[in-house]
Order: structure tokens, then sequence, then C-alpha cells
């Protein structure tokens, strides 16, 4: 074959660059479509990639909604992106709207990661009979081990126990109460999970809980979007172990777990904990190529109950320790309550919660005011629907911002202040709020949002039953501003832990 010419180059070149002008004037196309939501200009081939702050997304998105409204578009390189603002336009889009909204986007990057193609477990899940038959097995699995149940809470507030002991070794000393939080919250997912607590000093518990946060600061930002939005790079040998070595080092340990726990599995004995459960129906179901019962999906199943089921809920308590210690008048007020209803001698339980609503008002303000998932996690829709008259097409990207109706200065007096009061009535009396909807809505609701509720209450009561938390001595007074990712986290701050 004859070399390209400088002649032939030329020609060869236009060609490409017609080609790929009309492949994106195709993806492009519904931008034009009668009533599709407006949006910022995106460019050839990126779209609006370089105009989205990845590293600060809600932020981004709060700017675009004062210049387009609570419904706008975006173009992610060629994927179509709608984000959604405001409660009555997410209640349209999750609730009303609940069986066309609640797919989830593919996500190459987990098969090339070593999940495999039948692996969605049931955060992540396609919508359909998969994710339902996941979902049915694990509400019922974790309400046969005790969720809604005294034996659960029991676990708890024996969890509780040891995190106070764990509190008090710290002897009046400064200290972050980040990792003690996750090594509590971690133990309430692994009694589900695998059955039994680990000790807070176990070096293999440690590098679980460590792998975790890793893993998830590795699907954080612009790279794993990107990947998303353009799997063909996924092909590029060795690419996703340099990106995402957290992934791999977590699976490693996940599967060295569930194969112990495999040789420890007596069949003739009830089932232990949700892994041995699982691995029941991964027996029943052989030869049945329409079970989503396989040993891939126990991993994503057991990797989503520790990441979405530990992060989310560690992370609220370590703003509420923080809003404490900025707060003192309303710890004290909490204080009083629990002295008053729960006192010295007994553990709290949940049965307290109805006699004291200020505690209930701080404990949902935490959640209000830290905001830790502001974007929820992205929907597709499966069919053309229609949210505040506009039109959104079949297979677009749906981004509900929850923190729009959290931080709503139409719904909530002060949306940007701590302000417990959000959830009193006048006499004092603990009020629901509709705009409160941390654990989303729809058929994606949250499905540890009972589990995180009582934890949230037993913890955070506990602590403050046992101690009174300040700023340390000399130390600046800690920020009250979030680091963005996946989950928002306070930024770091070091407390004293007086015992009462």
């Amino acid at each position: 074959m004859g070399l390209l010419t400088g002649e032939t180059l030329g020609p060869l070149a236009v060609a490409v660059a017609i080609f790929l002008l009309l492949v994106d004037l195709m993806h492009r196309r519904q931008r034009w479509a009668p009533r599709y939501p407006p949006g910022p200009m995106p460019l050839p081939g990126l779209g609006n990639l370089l105009q989205v702050d990845f590293q600060d997304t809600h932020c981004c998105f709060t700017q675009l909604r004062r210049r387009f409204g609570d419904v706008f578009s975006l173009q992610l390189a060629w994927t179509p992106v709608v984000v959604v603002n405001g409660l009555a336009a997410i209640r349209e889009a999750l609730v009303d709207h609940s069986d066309d909204t609640s797919d989830r986007l593919p996500a190459p990057i987990f098969e090339h990661l070593g999940f495999g193609p039948r692996s969605e477990g049931v955060v992540f899940a396609r919508y359909g009979p998969a994710w339902r038959e996941q979902r049915r097995f694990c509400v019922s699995t974790l309400r046969n081990f005790g969720l809604g149940k005294k034996s659960l809470e029991q676990w708890v507030t024996e969890e509780a126990s040891c995190l106070c002991a764990a509190f008090a070794d710290q002897a009046g000393r400064p200290f972050s109460p980040n990792a003690l939080l996750n090594k509590a919250v971690g133990n309430v997912i692994a009694s589900l999970t695998f059955g039994r607590r680990f000790q807070y000093n176990d070096p293999r518990f440690n590098k679980l809980l460590d792998r975790t946060l890793h893993l998830l600061k590795e699907d954080t930002g612009f790279l794993p979007e990107v990947l998303n939005t353009i799997p063909g790079l996924l092909r590029i040998p060795g690419l996703t172990a340099k990106i995402f070595p957290g992934h791999r080092a977590f699976m490693a340990l996940l599967d060295e777990l569930i194969a112990e726990h495999r040789m420890t599995r007596d069949p003739a004995q009830p089932p232990r904990d949700l892994t041995d459960t699982f691995v029941d129906q991964v027996e029943k179901a052989k030869g049945n190529p329409e079970s989503s019962f396989n040993d891939e999906n126990l991993r994503q199943v057991v990797t989503d109950l520790f990441t979405a089921g530990m992060v989310t809920t560690s992370t609220t308590l370590a703003w509420a320790l923080l809003l404490m210690i900025l707060h003192p008048d309303v710890q004290r007020r909490v204080q009083q309550e629990i002295d008053e209803v729960i006192g010295q001698a007994r553990r709290p339980e949940m049965g307290d919660q109805t006699h004291m609503p200020f505690t209930m008002a701080v404990v949902h303000e935490v959640q209000r005011f830290g905001d830790i998932i502001p974007l929820g996690l992205p929907h597709m829709t499966s069919r053309d629907i229609e949210v505040q008259g506009f039109l959104i097409p079949k297979g677009t990207t749906l981004i509900t911002n929850l923190s729009s109706v959290l931080k709503d200065e139409t719904v909530w007096k002060k949306p940007f202040r701590f302000h417990p009061e959000h959830f009193l009535d006048a006499q004092g009396r603990f009020i629901k709020q509709e705009a409160f909807m941390p654990f989303s809505a729809g058929r994606r609701l949250c499905l540890g949002e009972p589990l995180a509720r009582m934890e949230l209450f037993l913890f955070f009561t506990c602590l403050l039953q046992h101690f009174s938390f300040s700023v340390p001595t000399g130390q600046p007074r800690p920020s009250r501003h979030g680091i963005f990712g996946i989950v928002v986290n306070p930024c770091p701050y070091q407390l004293l832990a007086v015992p009462r």
C-alpha cells in the first residue's frame, strides 16, 4: 500500500471532521426539539464536560439553575443530561413518574473493574426484574435479621456502648472522631452481612474500612465521568488498574471474607446473616440463567451495603458532633432532654423518640444542613416524560438536585444555617417536613433508611448522654463548610469528649 500523501490527507481530514460533526449533531438533535429543557451551549464532541465543575458539582448546578430555571439540560460528551431542582419538580420526576425514572445509567467502569456483567447489586442496578429481585431480597433479609425489631436495636445500642468506651479511651485528649464513627457504623453493617462484630483494632477490619473510603474517592471527579461517558477508553491496557487500584484491593479483601464465610457455613443450621442467606439462594438458582443470585452479585450486594450503609451514616454523625461543638447551646438542650427522658442509668431506646422532640429536631436538622448526598444518585428515563412542562426523552440521564430541596429558601426559614427549630412547631412539638428528603424519593428511595434512622438516633443520644463535646483549647473554631465528593464530608476537625 502506498503512503498517504499531503494531497490525500487533506480530503481525509475533512471527511473525518464532517463525520464527527454529523455524529455530534445527531446526539444534539433533541436540544432543538420542542419543549426540551434549556441549558448552556455544548462544545462539539465534548458537550458541557469542560463547563461543569466535577469537584463542586452541586454549587455549579446552583449557578446554572439561576440562569436556566428548575429544569435544565447538559450534554456530557454524547450523553444527554437533565438536572431537576426544587421540591415540586423532583417530586413530579421521582414520585409521579416513578416507574419511568427509576432506571440507572450503564456503568462500564464497574464491569472493567472486575465486578462482572451480571453483578449490578441493588444500588446501581438497572431497573428491571434483577433489581426487583435483589431489592426484595435485601429488604426481607434485613428485616429477618432484626431491622425494625428489638434484636437489631440491642445490637446497635451495644455497639454505641463500645463507641463510648473508645471515646473515653481518648482520656480528654483532642481527637478526630471520624475513624471511630466509621468503625462503629461499619460493625453494624458487619453484623448484618457477616454475623459478627470486629474489635476496633482488628487489622483486617481497619483495612476493609480504609479500602471502602478509598473506593469512594476513586469514584469521584472528572475522570470516572469521562470513562463512563466514553467507555471505549476503558479498553486501553492497564488503564483501570492504574486509575482504580482501591476497587481491586477492596474486592480482594471482600472475596477473602466471603470465602471464609462459605467455609464455615453449616447448611444444617439456619443462615447466620445476609451472606449465608445469599449463598443459599445461589445454590437454589444454579441452572437458572434468569436468576440474579450468583457469586458476582453477592460481591456487589455486600459492597453496596458497606459503601452506602457505612459511609453515609458515619459522615452524618461526624456532622452531628461538629455542629454540637459549634452550637453548645443546642448541645446543652439535647442533654437536658436526655437527662429528663432517659437519665444516666439506662441506654437510649427507639421508643424514647416520641418523648424527645428537640433531639429528634436536631437529628433531622443535622441531615438537612449536612446535605451529604446533594445530587442523589443519577437516574435514567425509560420512556419520554414531562416535568414542569418540559419534555425529557427516553434514555436521558436525570440528576435530582436534592440540595435544592434541603436548602430551598422558600421552604426553610434559615436554609443556610443550622436551625433545629425548622422541625418544631410553636408548641415545641416535632413536625415532619415534606421538603426533608435526604434519602431521595420514589422507587429508588434509600434501602437503608430505617437502619440509618435507628443508628443516628441511638448513637447520637448515647454519645451525648455520656459526654460533653467542645472545641479543644487553643484550636481555631472548625469550619462549617463541607468537602464535596460522592458524599459531602465536614472539613477535618478535632474535639474534646469530656465525660459527664
